[in-house]
């Protein structure tokens, strides 16, 4: 019977078949830890009397509570550091491996595994994090999991799950110029809506996806879990096995040669139907941002701030009042002529060596606005380092820009980067609910072209308005 790549990925991972209405039992093949969502996970297997099964196979970081300032000195915030210094204990006790602040793989956790080389096509890859998705763009099973399966994972390295279904988002066309992967997704958000994916995995394909770059189609992937998808997943081609190649962690020799030829082996088969197909014009997007209060509450740059009664659904109208209130919107407003406090670049979205790329060429030799600042933040250790060897940095700080050390930043507030009240940034994270970079902040999700352009211009803008 012919199938789709998740499901193909799935039935390898079978350890037991569910049965009357029972999960199936997957089999884990990387365990990602970090802070935020462990703690309780550890002190179940410590009142059981358990060990971690595959301590191989189990990595762990410091991403979300660390600051991307003064990172040798004690963390100012107590919850903070009681998560960072509970992390570490508990990678000592149970022999685990932890990239700590000050090592040159620490980092966002789903920027270290892809960059090590731990991630890899046909795996599956488990987090206690929702945007695990994103290691689906090597053509992994990537997904999410809660605190209770994170114990789950390390004390058996299985996970009880019910098959998902599978949707087909195809991608063709050539993006017009200053439109990102980012922009792809926000748009594709805003058409199916936050719960559109629920209960999927979404493969994306398509000759826009085939010529995309690892770092793109980590960003689609990444934001699939904004529109309620399973997880993401692309089929691995040359550019994966490029990106790889030569990785810390990826196989080398005969043993590199072993794993193309199965990678290559990883796609759906030609006849196999998915549950549900999406079709994308990459032709006919434009730079996208948000006005709203979640990921789907977007437009393109040059519409206007809808207005609550454009929306036919009861729900969505009251849910477009309360965003504007919260946001301090007008309906009618064009977009290009909010002003913007804050610029924020990086996260587990777009904190990449690519994204910081975008950026600096567009500032190169540039000032940002004097009404705003801009925070540059690096995704990982090695991506800062990288940077600094092509003068990114020197480029941003000459722009004004603050630059960073690596980690979750002001992608939320748990850490000092956060926003005021009222504060309002244009951030190249993923997420834009109430409160999220700060009680208060008020946040409107853009691509680092944008950002870069907005940082700039001291409103949303974009290439064309410079």
């Amino acid at each position: 019977m012919p199938r789709t790549l998740s499901q193909k990925l799935w039935d390898d991972h079978v350890v037991k078949a569910g049965s009357d209405g029972t999960p199936d039992l997957l089999y884990i093949d990387l365990h990602l830890v970090h802070e935020v969502t462990s703690p309780q996970a550890f002190d179940g297997l410590r009142l059981a009397g358990r060990k971690v099964r595959r301590t191989d196979l189990t990595l762990a970081t410091e991403d979300h509570n660390t600051p991307t300032l003064n990172i040798m000195t004690p963390i100012a915030d107590p919850v903070s550091r009681l998560q960072v210094d509970t992390l570490r204990k508990n990678a000592e006790e149970f022999g685990i491996r932890i990239h700590s602040l000050g090592d040159k793989d620490q980092g966002v956790v789903h920027i270290i595994g892809p960059q090590l080389g731990l991630t890899q096509p046909g795996m599956t890859v488990v987090c206690g994090d929702s945007h695990t998705s994103t290691h689906g763009a090597f053509g992994a099973l990537a997904f999410g999991i809660g605190t209770s399966e994170v114990e789950h994972v390390l004390a058996t390295q299985t996970l009880p799950q019910a098959k998902p279904k599978t949707m087909a988002v195809t991608v063709n066309g050539t993006l017009p110029d200053g439109v990102t992967a980012k922009d792809l997704i926000l748009t594709h958000i805003s058409r199916v809506g936050t719960g559109g994916g629920a209960g999927f995995v979404a493969e994306y394909r398509g000759d826009t996806i085939e010529k995309m770059s690892m770092e793109a189609r980590m960003t689609i992937c990444n934001m699939s879990i904004e529109w309620g998808a399973r997880a993401g997943i692309v089929a691995p081609d040359e550019t994966t096995f490029a990106y790889l190649k030569g990785r810390p962690h990826a196989p080398s020799g005969a043993l590199w040669d072993e794993a193309v030829a199965y990678w290559s082996t990883l796609t759906s088969d030609p006849d196999a139907i998915f549950d549900r197909e999406v079709i994308i014009d990459a032709s006919t997007l434009t730079p996208f941002v948000t006005w709203g209060t979640n990921p789907g509450q977007g437009v393109g740059i040059g519409d206007e701030v809808p207005s609550p009664d454009s929306f036919t659904d009861p729900v969505d109208k009251a849910a477009a009042q309360r965003a504007l209130e919260y946001m301090g919107l007008e309906a009618g407003t064009p977009m290009r002529q909010i002003a913007i406090d804050t610029v924020f670049l990086g996260s587990c979205t777009n904190g990449r060596i690519e994204d910081l790329r975008q950026a600096a060429e567009i500032l190169q030799g540039k000032r940002i606005a004097d009404s705003l600042r801009m925070l540059v933040v690096p995704g990982s250790a090695r991506v800062r380092l990288q940077a600094m060897k092509e003068g990114l940095d020197k480029v941003f700080i000459d722009a004004g820009a603050e630059w960073r050390e690596a980690g979750c930043s002001m992608c939320l507030g748990m850490n000092p980067d956060t926003l005021s009240p009222g504060e309002r940034s244009a951030s190249t994270s993923n997420r834009n609910f109430e409160g999220r970079q700060g009680k208060g902040g008020r946040t409107h999700l853009v691509s680092p072209v944008v950002a870069a352009a907005t940082a700039l211009k001291g409103h949303l803008a974009d290439l064309s308005d410079l």
